[in-house]
């Protein structure tokens, strides 16, 4: 009989009964490096303000696309960038935390829609996501999960990022894996999230072309930078010392210029119209343009550190000897550049989430703070319109400021050109069949089991080396917090419905009382002049064309709100608690999402900590938020205090007048909402073991959202603090916790029955 326990040394590898999946011969490693919040006239090569040697490098090596499209927000450009789909097709009309419960804007991606990294795992391919991850969820990032919609089980072996919409770059909450980790280091030690992720994204190449370098890669780096906040150290920022003073509309008039010289535009371009509603740059005082020219100087530098990072990157697979056969996209937005800061710009972002706006005299007497850890800027809207130059309007509208952006593609071994400039129309959605057509991947037409739903975009690769080829994606509809538009073989229909920096509103305008603008690209290639009125035909065909797509791909019903949709109650998403209104967590809960912790926004409610003490007990006993928004209850120096923080700007303290005594103590925080509209005043009470201790009128509570970026903690502070009664690390509580009780009221009849009247007015069809 012949011997079974060992494999003779003679047997073919391919006879072997397991084989790893092989990849075709030469296929490409790929890169994907996708820049946040950048308009298509900030970066150098773009003809912009911000100098970018990294993607310059990259276009004279490669090309540039001058038509290329995108989403206006986030999370809608990321899962249409990873399924290849548009992104009301995939569940994910507006961001992640304004899911509602419609086909088109529910949030989770239907598996029958595969990502690239699902695609490409299964054709042998290793795979790797570092950075922003803005699909999953929010209600689904918990240690519970479920993590299919996770990286991990979005096909990436590697996950290195954070899961939100944004991220405090010099203490941010990460994730590895599926597991939380926060940076060892902190500012005070040099540390920065930009140059954290890009550490990560090399050792992860190096460490897989050391172990697998048979395999190709693909590495999805999604920068934090530059979206808000706007975290750079100084010295970057002071590169750019005096550069914007001569402001937004002299930077605009360059811009231009420099464009038209690198042949990115025609020579015939004109500037869209100025945005109504936002001033020009004489119209200002001097302290005005000061804060206003150290806001850009600080996004500039912002800016160009991140492509600094991503250098670094480009030399270490230069390197390891792989970059030219890497196809690598470099995009340089996801959205165009934000107009959120409104008129004036904002130190405290959460503040114009709010629907209010920042002090002038206030952020002048802070300049030298701009970009340091006490700050979370964006700046004035005034410089989205001139980082969008030259075309009109900002992020979240359909016109091409919110919807075009640059991008960078090379690779060496499959594209002869270089240095060229590609003007075919493309978006999103066409980088997914690109890849895999550069790959030899054929599209499947099932995965995991899972019928696949079509692939909605079109390669680019028959421009790589033709740039005469006629456009291949001629239609093409979009949609944004009811902003629409649609183009068509060179013509755009576009409404705007709202304006961008007013994220809460009471009133808005009905749909049908939109007007909508038409533009004619073969002689106006930026939006500079509206011809609805003399092609009223063209324009109806056009409009009827928009409501086609918008049925086909689940656009419909419309909903304009912005920061309302931002609170899941009044957004009508899943409860994670199933409307428990008593929750109880021990010691170790943590890292918990605005939409996964316990709701305590516009209600009234009691916390209940079983702590024991000892003398002089100091720390955190719960706390959510942080800096720029969200509460704590702590002690110190055994002292019970409970600090509420109104968006970075108002702090209420309710302090106890003495230390509790040692042993067990039940600490309780009462918050009685005074039951008005969202965002109402409160009173709170502190109490130990039954005994009133201290008391605060809160005039203002938060309505929407206490934080993007800072989470729920039991026994911490995670991030930043709440209140600088407690250092941003090393707050842990002293004592011992064994539970901390949520009692939650109803919400008020009231404010129910004002978010349910304001979602019936806005979730109607066209």
């Amino acid at each position: 009989m012949p011997d079974r326990t060992r494999l003779p040394l003679d047997v073919d590898p391919d006879e072997r009964p397991i084989r790893p999946v092989l990849p075709e011969p030469g296929s490409p490693n790929v890169v994907l490096v996708l820049v946040d919040d950048m308009g298509f006239g900030a970066s150098s090569p773009y003809g912009g303000p911000c100098e970018m040697p990294t993607a310059q490098r990259l276009a004279d090596e490669g090309l540039r696309y001058s038509r290329f499209h995108v989403t206006p927000l986030c999370s809608p450009t990321r899962q249409a960038l990873m399924t290849g789909r548009n992104h009301h097709s995939v569940g994910m009309g507006a961001t992640s935390e304004m899911a509602t419960p419609e086909p088109g804007y529910h949030g989770y991606r239907p598996a029958s829609a595969a990502t690239i990294a699902e695609i490409l795992h299964g054709n042998g391919y290793c795979t790797a996501a570092i950075g922003k991850w803005h699909q999953t969820p929010p209600v689904e990032v918990t240690p519970s999960g479920p993590f299919q919609r996770w990286p991990i089980g979005e096909g990436f072996d590697f996950f290195y990022g954070f899961m939100g919409a944004e991220m405090n770059h010099w203490y941010p909450q990460l994730y590895r894996g599926r597991y939380p980790v926060e940076p060892d280091r902190l500012p005070e030690d040099g540390y920065h999230l930009s140059e954290d992720l890009v550490d990560h994204a090399i050792s992860w190449v190096e460490n897989q072309q050391a172990i697998t370098p048979d395999r190709p890669f693909f590495t999805y780096l999604a920068l934090g930078a530059t979206h808000a906040p706007f975290h750079v150290a100084p010295e970057w920022q002071a590169k750019y010392a005096g550069a914007f003073d001569a402001g937004w509309d002299v930077q605009r008039e360059q811009t231009l210029a420099r464009q038209k010289k690198l042949g990115i535009v025609p020579e015939d371009t004109e500037l869209a119209p100025w945005a109504e509603g936002l001033p020009a740059w004489d119209e200002l005082d001097e302290t005005e343009r000061r804060v206003a020219s150290r806001f850009m100087e600080t996004y500039a530098g912002f800016a160009e550190h991140a492509d600094a990072q991503v250098g670094r990157f480009v030399e270490a697979l230069e390197e390891m000897g792989v970059l030219d056969n890497t196809l690598f996209l470099y995009l340089l937005g996801d959205n165009g550049a934000s107009g959120e800061g409104g008129p004036r710009g904002t130190f405290r972002e959460h503040l114009v989430g709010h629907g209010i706006q920042d002090d002038t005299a206030d952020m002048a007497a802070r300049l030298e703070n701009l970009g340091d850890p006490t700050t979370y800027a964006i700046y004035p809207a005034g410089w989205a319109l001139a980082m969008n130059t030259p075309y009109p309007w900002t992020k979240q509208l359909a016109h091409l400021g919110g919807t075009r952006d640059g991008m960078i593609v090379r690779w060496p071994d499959g594209i002869e050109a270089r240095g060229e400039i590609r003007h075919q129309w493309h978006h999103v959605i066409d980088v997914l069949p690109t890849i895999l057509e550069a790959a030899g991947v054929p599209a499947p037409d099932t995965v995991e089991g899972v019928e696949q739903q079509p692939i909605e975009g079109t390669s680019l690769r028959y421009t790589f080396d033709d740039a005469q080829a006629a456009d291949r994606h001629t239609t093409q509809y979009f949609e944004m917090v009811g902003n629409r538009g649609v183009y068509h073989e060179g013509w755009t229909a576009v409404t705007r419905h709202g304006t961008p920096w007013e994220m809460v509103s009471e009133s808005r305008t009905p749909f049908e009382d939109d007007r909508w603008e038409l533009y004619d690209h073969s002689h106006d290639w930026s939006q500079a002049r509206d011809v609805a009125d003399e092609h009223p035909e063209r324009l109806r065909e056009l409009r009827a064309l928009f409501d086609r797509e918008a049925e086909k791909y689940h656009v419909l019903p419309l909903d304009d709100r912005v920061t309302e949709r931002e609170n899941a109650a009044v957004a009508g998403r899943l409860d994670l608690h199933l409307g428990r209104r008593s929750i109880s967590f021990g010691p170790n809960v943590g890292r918990l999402t605005e939409d996964a912790a316990p709701n305590v926004k516009n209600r009234s409610h009691v916390i209940t900590a079983d702590v024991e003490v000892i003398t002089g007990t100091s720390g955190v006993v719960v706390a959510q938020g942080g800096r720029f928004g969200g509460w704590s209850l702590y002690t110190v120096k055994g002292v019970p205090h409970y600090a509420y923080n109104f968006v970075g700007r108002d702090i209420t303290v309710a302090r106890g007048t003495r230390p509790m005594k040692p042993g067990r103590r039940t600490l309780k925080l009462r918050f009685d909402y005074d039951g008005g509209p969202p965002g109402d005043g409160a009173r709170v009470t502190l109490e130990v073991d039954g005994k009133p201790v201290a008391s605060e009128r809160i005039p203002v509570t938060t309505a929407y959202y206490f934080s993007f970026d800072e989470t729920f903690n039991i026994g911490i502070d995670r991030g930043t603090p709440v209140v600088d009664d407690y250092l941003p690390v090393r707050n842990r509580f002293e004592g011992l916790i064994h539970r901390v009780r949520f009692d939650l009221a109803q919400v008020d009849d009231q404010a129910a029955d004002l978010a349910e009247e304001r979602a019936r007015a806005t979730m109607t069809h066209q």
